[in-house]
């Protein structure tokens, strides 16, 4: 069967490594090493306890720490904002080049290869994920991040409630890693920042990411209103801050300690 989303794929790859995807036909078997999505947020998911484990071993080896060093709930953060911000960067990608998949994806429609550090693999089907480019049929903005924000994102958001990070702290990483998105985007291309900051926005000012972020004027510069906890994996949580946190503005206010960079 031919792809349709063959021809937009490598302009979505040149975008940067989170917007790649690769696709694979609507009910196709599942073969290895590729897993659903929903695996990781159905209830009591061993998948996802491994993946946190796995993030939580990463985050100490990187300070020289015991896994135990690192609190189970920063791992959880951590590992919760690299699977938002994989699955939400594509998407801003073929709505910034393209257009929209023809219709609302699930949990069950993604599959991912497992891995930790940097992009792992993505795969939507092919059928669903080809963009609408018919301006009488093409799908609003709004509509996608919508059906993310209460597909997929929103079963993830969930999936890591049980390991006491709160929503504020898990829809704050989904603000994150949508202006993450928009800024890796307009970085590559600088072309379509007009598109890649119109549809962050459509994201943004929906009723569950209203409240965490700012976005200043007249620069429009973002700042989620909650910290994803990396800092504390370091020892005496002295590690550093994101550019985004809510802590940079908050602990610098306090001429005390700042932090910036990941």
């Amino acid at each position: 069967m031919t792809d349709p989303t063959a021809a937009s794929r490598p302009q979505l790859a040149a975008l940067g490594p989170f917007c790649a995807f690769e696709t694979h036909a609507e009910g196709s078997e599942l073969a290895a090493p590729w897993r659903t999505l929903s695996e990781v947020t159905e209830e009591s998911s061993d998948v996802l306890r491994e993946r946190i484990a796995s993030v939580q071993a990463t985050l100490a080896a990187h300070h020289g720490r015991p896994p135990e060093a690192v609190e189970p709930r920063v791992a959880a953060s951590v590992a919760h904002l690299g699977l938002v911000a994989r699955v939400i960067a594509p998407f801003l990608g073929l709505a910034a080049l393209h257009g929209l998949p023809s219709r609302p994806l699930t949990p069950d429609d993604l599959r991912y290869g497992s891995a930790l550090g940097g992009a792992f693999r993505l795969s939507l089907p092919r059928e669903t994920a080809t963009p609408t480019t018919d301006g009488d049929t093409r799908r609003p903005v709004n509509a996608l991040a919508g059906d993310l924000l209460s597909g997929p994102v929103h079963a993830l958001v969930a999936a890591f409630a049980p390991y006491s990070v709160s929503p504020h702290i898990l829809w704050g990483n989904v603000a994150s890693a949508v202006n993450g998105a928009a800024t890796g985007i307009t970085a590559a291309a600088p072309s379509l920042e007009g598109p890649a900051r119109a549809t962050a926005l459509a994201f943004l000012q929906q009723p569950q990411l209203r409240d965490a972020h700012t976005l200043a004027t007249p620069n429009g510069r973002f700042t989620r209103r909650s910290c994803c906890l990396l800092y504390r994996a370091a020892p005496d949580a002295a590690g550093a801050i994101c550019g985004d946190c809510v802590l940079l503005h908050e602990w610098g206010g306090r001429g005390g300690r700042s932090r910036t960079g990941r």
